[in-house]
């Protein structure tokens, strides 16, 4: 796993790789990296993106996932038009550590079915992900159509201490691609907080860039998507960082208050589409 790999330091690496085997038997692996990251300081985006090599491969990483197709049959046809909502996120959204069906994206899409609304959500959350991951896909992802797209992106970055200029760069650059495709494509960005092992300065930088892409593009926020559940042990699983069942059921209602309002704003806009009989 620990592979010695062209552009990173060897004496940090070494180190990382002999903290890395000790943390992971002792269920600190959060703890111990946020510290580590702060002692190293900020990566540039090459070692980062190495640094990544030497994670153990997460189960579950979900590449495209059709959430809804796992409950029913939701092809469009001529009389059943379905828009799109892509969820393009990391392990949050890839709902890691829990049941397809306990994560926040199905989660949502069961409440998009109670309301009867005509949208489809795609999980498109990758464990691991981070910002530069999300823009190398963001084309691929593009070659359906996006009406509404959840930016969840970010986190990883924070946590490795990536030079926060290149994360928002990617972030940006993930909206503009997505809005030069589909002009009419409306963003949802999700905001996402740092622990403060990483120093006042790159905290606050870093909760700073989602509320700013959020003005720049005219885009809907929401706030912290972990709102109620950062930090609550009883919500999260052991490595203090990924919600269980039930701290996913709190992220879903997070993210529906601030979803519903755009999906609706759709539902409406296509009923007065439909010509009144005679």
């Amino acid at each position: 796993m620990c592979g010695l790999k062209p552009g990173l330091n060897r004496p940090v690496v070494v180190s990382l790789c002999r903290i890395y085997s000790f943390m992971k038997s002792k269920l600190l692996y959060p703890l111990v990296l946020v510290g580590v990251l702060a002692g190293v300081g900020c990566m540039t985006t090459d070692e980062a993106e190495t640094a990544a090599d030497f994670e153990e491969p997460m189960p579950n990483e979900k590449n495209e996932n059709h959430v809804k197709d796992s409950i029913g049959d939701h092809s469009p046809d001529s009389t059943d038009h379905r828009y799109r909502v892509v969820f393009l996120g990391d392990s949050i959204t890839a709902g890691f550590g829990v049941d397809e069906e306990k994560a926040f994206p199905y989660l949502v899409q069961l409440r998009v079915d109670e309301e009867s609304l005509p949208f489809t959500i795609v999980n498109s959350g990758v464990s691991g992900e981070t910002s530069s991951g999300g823009l190398n896909r963001i084309d691929w992802l593009l070659r359906n159509p996006i009406d509404v797209l959840l930016l969840e992106l970010g986190g990883n970055d924070g946590l490795r201490g990536i030079d926060l200029s290149f994360t928002r760069s990617n972030l940006h650059a993930i909206v503009e691609r997505t809005l030069e495709r589909n002009p009419e494509c409306r963003i949802l960005i999700a905001g996402m907080m740092v622990p403060p092992n990483l120093g006042h300065e790159y905290t606050t930088t870093f909760r700073e860039i989602f509320p700013e892409l959020s003005r720049k593009y005219d885009a809907d926020l929401i706030p912290f998507i972990l709102e109620g559940v950062g930090g609550v042990r009883e919500l999260n699983q052991p490595d203090g960082i990924h919600p269980n069942a039930e701290g996913h059921k709190i992220v879903a209602e997070t993210v529906w208050k601030h979803l519903e309002p755009i999906l609706r704003g759709f539902d409406d806009r296509e009923k007065q589409s439909i010509p009144e009989d005679d």
